[in-house]
């Protein structure tokens, strides 16, 4: 069973217009955890902008796995809302280095995301 906390000072509702990640996020960048382990860190603004983020349907595991083609089960997602924060991992479908890799460093895994509606 997972417990999952929210804080009572985080707002409930959000405006209607719906805005990609690259406009909410101040801060959206990806590296590697390791040669086969990615990890994605999305920083928002203040509280309003994170709780839209953490509640929106399009950053839960299921919808990241399906748009970076890992199994649902392998996306872990991490809730900071003292840093107004979420945070991805998952695994590589690559490892890092190996031939084809195009980014053994991870950084521009986050581009999916850019274009994410919340």
């Amino acid at each position: 069973m997972t417990a999952v906390t929210t804080s009572p000072t985080l707002p409930t509702t959000f405006p209607i217009t719906p805005v990609t990640l690259a406009q909410l996020a101040r801060v959206v960048r990806s590296k590697n955890a390791g040669p086969t382990c990615l990890t994605i860190d999305l920083f928002f603004p203040d509280a309003q902008a994170y709780a839209r983020a953490a509640a929106s349907l399009a950053l839960q595991p299921p919808a990241v796995a399906a748009r970076y083609g890992v199994p649902s089960g392998q996306v872990r997602r991490y809730e900071l809302p003292d840093i107004f924060a979420l945070k991805l991992s998952m695994p590589r479908r690559r490892c890092a280095g190996d031939p084809g890799d195009g980014d053994c460093y991870g950084a521009q895994q986050h581009v999916p995301l850019l274009e994410v509606m919340l």
